[in-house]
């Protein structure tokens, strides 16, 4: 059945803009401005405390990890889920292997940003 009444223009609220997300970016943004310009960030971040990888796992993160020690081991994980997804990506097909490109970017992004990261707290002056 074709519609005889075309929808209304999306607004700016309505084209992809995720409350939840704005919310966190605000609250992310409100603690940054709380922290002393003169120490690094990567510095003032609290060691590690002890959890659960889930809810019923037998593993758990160890407490006690700096925060760079913690970062440089979440960039392991995740150079090996680009790996992991870029083999994956080879064997799919269709809808599946668009699926799985867009995984193996979002963990290339999110590697990169740990990265950064990190070699930014090493290179300070």
């Amino acid at each position: 059945m074709k519609k005889l009444v075309p929808d209304p223009p999306l607004t700016a609220a309505q084209r992809g803009r995720n409350p939840e997300h704005d919310l966190a970016n605000q609250q992310i943004r409100q603690k940054l401005s709380l922290q002393p310009a003169d120490v690094p960030l990567i510095q003032s971040l609290k060691k590690t405390i002890s959890t659960p990888v889930s809810r019923d796992s037998l593993f758990s993160v160890r407490g006690g990890i700096n925060a760079e020690e913690a970062l440089l081991h979440v960039s392991l994980l995740l150079k090996s889920a680009e790996e992991v997804s870029d083999e994956i990506t080879e064997r799919g097909s269709g809808i599946e292997r668009g699926l799985i490109w867009s995984l193996v970017h979002s963990v290339e992004m999110a590697r990169a940003v740990v990265d950064a990261l990190l070699d930014g707290s090493r290179h300070r002056p």
